[in-house]
């Protein structure tokens, strides 16, 4: 059966919980790190841990674990509308003060920033749920991320081979 983006990423987070308890060297996980995010079906990514003991059910009610999806999709569409909300309110405040200064309520104005704003977003939105646009934004930031790890453990294990490196004969130590 095909893994999923999430799949991938808890295996990631097991595996960078065995480096943490000393389970793995650093080798051994920047190789199954990468070989996880590679993997596309589940037996690729049991094969990861096969060796690495199970871990303990976190106590805690179940309702507090947000699906992957659902947060991929809300930090998707805090992303398309982020955007649109302050503008809106800063046109409010605007017009709010003018009003209040000349002591009567104006025209509402903000609503030509609002309203054909707002209608591009809403089809943008469904355009985006629809052909899957946040599981594809989480997959890519999910990639970068293991990209960005697998940088960070070669240059910490270069960092630990040039500290390790024996001394040469006849130089100061």
């Amino acid at each position: 059966m095909r893994a999923a983006d999430a799949d991938r990423q808890q295996v990631a987070a097991r595996l960078q919980a065995a480096l943490d308890e000393g389970r793995l060297d650093l080798g051994e996980y920047d190789e199954r790190l990468q070989r996880a995010y590679a993997a596309k079906t589940y037996g690729e990514l049991d094969t990861l841990l096969t060796d690495l003991p199970a871990v303990p059910a976190q106590p805690g009610p179940a309702s507090a674990v947000v699906p992957a999806e659902e947060h991929s999709t809300r930090r998707w569409l805090l992303q398309v509308w982020s955007s649109w909300v302050p503008a809106v309110a800063v046109t409010t405040a605007v017009w709010g003060a003018t009003s209040l200064a000349s002591g009567h309520a104006g025209y509402y104005w903000p609503v030509w920033v609002a309203g054909p704003w707002g209608a591009v977003l809403v089809w943008q939105t469904v355009a985006g749920l629809a052909s899957g646009e946040p599981r594809r934004q989480a997959a890519q930031r999910a990639r970068e991320l293991a990209k960005e790890q697998a940088r960070q453990l070669r240059r910490e294990r270069r960092a630990l081979g040039a500290d390790e490196a024996p001394e040469s004969p006849g130089q100061p130590g």
